[in-house]
């Protein structure tokens, strides 16, 4: 069942391997480490993946099953993050659609974005005007990429870009298996004063073929909480934070706001990097005539080393 699953998904996280199979993480464990020993798969921090290192890309009946409940928490978050009245772009995937669900509700909001399944989920909100891009239609995740889709990005600016990817390092950033929809990511960042990252758990240290945005350009990143036993995703959390990525940690339990850091690496947000336009400086996009300032709303827990 354990190999099935990870040759049918590419990748799956421990999680979501012992809630399939019904057993406890500690016996997926067991039996990943022998599968690996048989050179059948591959562990990778808190999940287990085909063997080679860059895995293929899952299509969306695979990715929307896959941890689900870190998803929705992740998209919680960072809807918190959208002031009412900005414009923002939204990459493809299936937690950036969870986002989208959750920005309905945000009245005035702009919303740019490639992905059918986006536009999708805000198409009856009140007050939401989504404006989507051209380009052709790749099936495999409902998403529009090709140069139509890039060209229509031309001279856009707006003060958020949410994306997703396959893969989050601290050396080469957010990365993705398919070079089309890296290259219409790519033009998604060169329109927006900040990039928020939405990547749970089992992509942390996953590298993948096509760098999207390399780290010094991720603003913030928004995860749920690795398991404990996973002291490789946290070591990775650090070395993003380490490079000036602030750190978002989801769907912790007995926090209100919804975010957990460990208490020995907690710390107050840095400024703005050099460069770098204030968080919220942009609430519309620039070709609206529009850049009133107004303050972030929520607080971005920042995981750095002490």
């Amino acid at each position: 069942m354990i190999l099935e699953m990870v040759r049918a998904n590419g990748a799956v996280s421990l999680r979501e391997l012992a809630r399939v199979v019904q057993t406890s993480e500690v016996t997926v464990r067991r039996d990943v480490r022998a599968l690996e020993a048989e050179g059948l798969l591959d562990r990778r921090h808190g999940g287990a993946v085909l063997p080679g290192g860059f895995t293929r890309e899952s299509g969306f009946p695979q990715k929307s099953h896959l941890a689900t409940a870190e998803k929705t928490a992740i998209a919680d978050l960072a809807a918190s993050l959208v002031e009412e009245g900005e414009a923002i772009v939204v990459g493809a995937g299936t937690t950036t659609q969870e986002l989208a669900r959750r920005l309905a509700r945000v009245p005035g909001l702009t919303v740019v974005t490639n992905s059918l399944l986006v536009a999708q989920a805000l198409a009856h909100a009140n007050r939401v005007e989504v404006v989507m891009t051209g380009g052709t239609l790749r099936g495999s995740n409902y998403a529009l990429v090709g140069s139509g889709a890039e060209q229509s990005l031309q001279g856009l600016r707006v003060s958020k870009a949410f994306l997703s990817g396959s893969g989050l390092t601290a050396e080469r950033g957010l990365s993705t298996s398919n070079m089309l929809s890296a290259s219409v990511d790519r033009a998604l960042v060169q329109a927006a004063a900040e990039v928020v990252v939405l990547a749970d758990h089992t992509k942390l240290g996953t590298d993948t073929m096509f760098q999207t945005v390399p780290t010094d350009l991720i603003t913030r990143l928004v995860t749920d909480e690795p398991p404990a036993h996973d002291d490789r995703a946290a070591t990775e959390l650090q070395a993003l934070a380490d490079q000036g990525v602030q750190i978002a940690v989801a769907g912790a339990t007995g926090n209100p706001g919804g975010e957990q850091v460990p208490a020995a690496r907690r710390a107050p947000l840095p400024g703005p990097r050099r460069g770098q336009l204030p968080t919220g400086a942009l609430r519309t996009a620039s070709v609206l005539g529009e850049q009133p300032a107004a303050p972030e709303r929520g607080r971005v827990a920042d995981l750095r080393r002490r």
